[in-house]
């Protein structure tokens, strides 16, 4: 079986990233999950050493957050299309990570065919960011950083795009609104981790993207 072509957008996307990365896919049809081996390493397994399956895959969700997992999952299952749920993982030691897992799920004549999807472990980038939150309280910086991190992530998973471009964003927007851009972060962030605001995260992403694509149109224009 071929890799699908989204996986390799994702392996490629995901290449120079500093936190662990892996890929996964779904056959519906044959009901088979596959790993990447990274995949296998955040659960706390080694390729072989499991069988991966959707019952094992949401046993490593934490409790609190497996329900919204589920539910972010099977409404794309439904109607196909992108998703995307930042949430905690507990691996096979207990350990506990922050990851952003995002795919997309492939529906053919209301028939779902696969789901194709990757998963990035934040927590260290999350818990350096925590430290240095720490460091800067005196400052009244505590929070912030952690918070554009996440919303920078989450923007990277949606559209799949680097780092640097994501903040752009985030920044483009706050010049354009005159709003903080940690708001908008922090704002990013809640529709994000609202199963039930999949319609107005979307929204709220494409408003994200409106001063990009109004300069890229004037730029277009002959004579300017």
């Amino acid at each position: 079986m071929n890799e699908p072509k989204s996986v390799k957008t994702y392996s490629s996307a995901l290449g120079d990233a500093d936190c662990v990365a892996g890929t996964f896919r779904y056959d519906a049809e044959s009901l088979e999950l596959h790993w990447s081996d990274e995949i296998y390493a955040l659960h706390g397994y080694c390729r072989g050493e499991i069988v991966p399956t959707i019952e094992l895959l949401y046993s490593h969700k934490h409790p609190e957050d497996r329900d919204r997992c589920r539910d972010v999952f099977a409404a794309a299952c439904v109607s196909g299309g992108f998703f995307c749920s930042y949430h905690r993982l507990i691996d096979s030691r207990l350990r506990e990570h922050r990851v952003l897992t995002a795919g997309e799920a492939v529906v053919e004549a209301g028939v779902l065919r696969a789901v194709d999807g990757f998963i990035i472990d934040l927590t260290s980038t999350l818990r350096w960011e925590t430290e240095r939150a720490s460091r800067e309280a005196v400052e009244g910086a505590v929070g912030t950083r952690s918070t554009i991190e996440q919303a920078k992530g989450i923007l990277m998973g949606i559209l799949r795009i680097g780092s640097d471009a994501a903040f752009d964003l985030l920044s483009t927007h706050s010049q354009h609104t005159n709003i903080k851009l940690s708001s908008t972060a922090a704002d990013l962030v809640q529709l994000a981790n609202s199963p039930h605001q999949a319609a107005l995260l979307d929204a709220f992403v494409q408003e994200l993207l409106l001063p990009s694509a109004r300069a890229a149109g004037e730029d277009a224009v002959p004579g300017r």
